[in-house]
C-alpha cells in the first residue's frame, strides 16, 4: 500500500526515480535483466505523463513492459553464438586435437603418457607401446583422446 501511495503522490517521477535505481542496479549486479526493468520504469514514467491513467494501471503498464522486454530479450539471445579471436581459451586440452605426437609411457589398460607443448598429458587409446605415433583426436577434461598413426 505504502508502494502506491508513493506512485499515487509523485506520479511519473517516482517511476523515473525506479527506472534509474534499477538501471544503477545492472552496474552492480550483472546480468542484464535490471537494464531492462529499469528501460520499463523509464517508459512508465513517459506513459504516466498521459491524463487519467491511475497508479494500478502505471504498474500493470510497468508489469507488461517488463515482462515483454524481459522475456523478448531474452528469447532475442538465448541462441547467440559468441564468436571469438581464441575460442579455446580456457580449454587448453581441446587446443591439442588434430596434433600428433610420440607416447612417452605406453597406454596400458587404456591409459599412458604423451609430451606435448611443454606439458605432459594424460592419455586414453588403446593399448599401444611407447614411441607409437598417436593423433589426437578429442579431449575429456585434461585427459586427450588419441588413435594410433
Amino acid at each position: 500500500m505504502v508502494l502506491l501511495d508513493l506512485f499515487v503522490t509523485y506520479g511519473p517521477w517516482a517511476w523515473f526515480v525506479t527506472g534509474l535505481v534499477l538501471l544503477a542496479l545492472e552496474l552492480v549486479v550483472p546480468g542484464g535483466y535490471f537494464l531492462w526493468l529499469g528501460a520499463a520504469g523509464l517508459v512508465t514514467g513517459l506513459a504516466a505523463f498521459v491524463p487519467g491513467i491511475s497508479a494500478p494501471w502505471q504498474i500493470t503498464i510497468f508489469g507488461a513492459l517488463a515482462l515483454l522486454i524481459v522475456i523478448g530479450w531474452t528469447m532475442a539471445t538465448r541462441n547467440r553464438k559468441v564468436t571469438s579471436d581464441r575460442p579455446n581459451l580456457n580449454r587448453r586440452a581441446e587446443t591439442f586435437v588434430g596434433h600428433e605426437g610420440v607416447i612417452d609411457e605406453p597406454i596400458t589398460d587404456g591409459f599412458g603418457r604423451l609430451r606435448l607443448g611443454d606439458s605432459v598429458w594424460r592419455i586414453a587409446g588403446p593399448d599401444l607401446a611407447a614411441g607409437r605415433k598417436v593423433r589426437v583426436i578429442g579431449a575429456d577434461g585434461a585427459v586427450l583422446k588419441v588413435e594410433a598413426v
